[in-house]
């Protein structure tokens, strides 16, 4: 569901930029008072943000074939990030996912990188958990253990079908609000909402399946979690984090050279995938549709300067699988690094706050 572009006027690209960076700075001071409440929490939610920001970026790297309509789908990861992270974190986990992807392997384009990080961000990590995942966590809907425990994070794991709906809408109206005539907003809602539903089942089943290993595993990595008398942890936190880690470098280095090579929900909505038998949708133009505008193109120029494995492969040898898998592994390490270095300037920040202020 990464936006070109040529899907934006530059006007409704600066508005969503602006929208992803209030909500970012919001984000900011919100997550440096909770720390200020709790450090000791506030410390071991740094390795957590690292690895499961990197398992985010794999995850996202793997198209997983929708059947029957000749289009893919990957997670987003909002709504997964936000059930480990919180809101707050997660928000800003995604930021560093988006701009990795977008800077250095030409993944949805620069100056849509607002609007990205605002449908693919926004509504996993705050629609998600503020009227999701905290109501259900905090409600006695499934309480207890086991079989009970695992029901209540299989329906906030369906949420995601919610979050990611919200997501596609908004591409649509983006879209429709930058005046592109050949995208009609009825026909491309149609189309659309429909293949979202369709990737956000699977990504429901995704996110469910790491939910309830943590859940299993070590519980009170959870947000929101209260501990259930009689439970013990079956593993290690740190042996959580080092499995999920080893996920994240096998999906980012191995799974992702099997991803599909259909196209993905808004690039089949736009263009569809006639070659390979199916509908033509929209029929775009993939070389010449939307809108085409001085800052597009500065954008463009800028992305092609700082990307150096566009579309996730080797710029001079873009069928060699390497680098696929070098793409995974270069690219989970560097959403790692983003997110402990988020964590790292808001701390000094913080103490140096504190040293003034004594």
């Amino acid at each position: 569901m990464h936006m070109a572009d040529a899907l934006l006027a530059p006007t409704v690209a600066a508005t969503m930029y602006a929208a992803s960076t209030v909500t970012a700075g919001a984000s900011i001071v919100k997550l440096n008072r909770e720390e200020k409440l709790d450090h000791e929490s506030a410390a071991k939610k740094l390795p957590t943000m690292a690895v499961m920001s990197a398992l985010v970026f794999a995850g996202q790297m793997i198209n997983y074939t929708i059947p029957g309509t000749g289009s893919s789908g990957h997670i987003c990861g909002g709504m997964l990030l936000t059930s480990v992270l919180g809101p707050w974190a997660g928000f800003l986990s995604m930021i560093a996912v988006l701009a990795i992807q977008c800077l250095f392997f030409a993944d949805g384009g620069l100056m849509a990188l607002g609007a990205n990080i605002w449908n693919m961000a926004f509504y996993g990590c705050f629609v998600g958990y503020f009227l999701i995942y905290r109501p259900i966590m905090h409600s006695n809907w499934f309480s207890g253990k086991g079989e009970k425990a695992a029901g209540r994070l299989k329906i906030i794991a369906a949420s995601v079908i919610v979050t990611l709906q919200l997501g596609a809408f908004s591409v649509v109206v983006e879209t429709s609000l930058s005046g592109i005539a050949d995208i009609p907003f009825g026909v491309f809602c149609a189309i659309m909402q429909p293949i979202h539903l369709a990737i956000g089942l699977v990504e429901g089943l995704i996110t469910a399946a790491v939910l309830i290993f943590i859940y299993n595993s070590r519980p009170e990595i959870l947000m929101d979690y209260t501990p259930v008398e009689g439970s013990t942890d079956k593993r290690s936190y740190k042996t959580v984090i080092a499995v999920l880690a080893v996920a994240a470098v096998l999906v980012g280095g191995v799974f992702s050279l099997f991803a599909s090579s259909n196209p993905d929900g808004l690039e089949w909505s736009l263009f569809g995938n006639e070659e390979a038998g199916y509908s033509a949708n929209l029929g775009l133009d993939e070389d010449d549709y939307g809108y085409a505008s001085d800052a597009a193109a500065k954008a463009e120029a800028v992305q092609e300067k700082t990307t150096f494995l566009p579309d996730y492969a080797f710029s001079s040898d873009a069928e060699n699988p390497a680098g696929t898998s070098v793409s995974g592994l270069v690219g989970s390490a560097m959403v790692a690094a983003a997110a402990v270095l988020i964590c790292l300037i808001g701390g000094y920040f913080r103490k140096h706050k504190n040293k003034k202020t004594a």
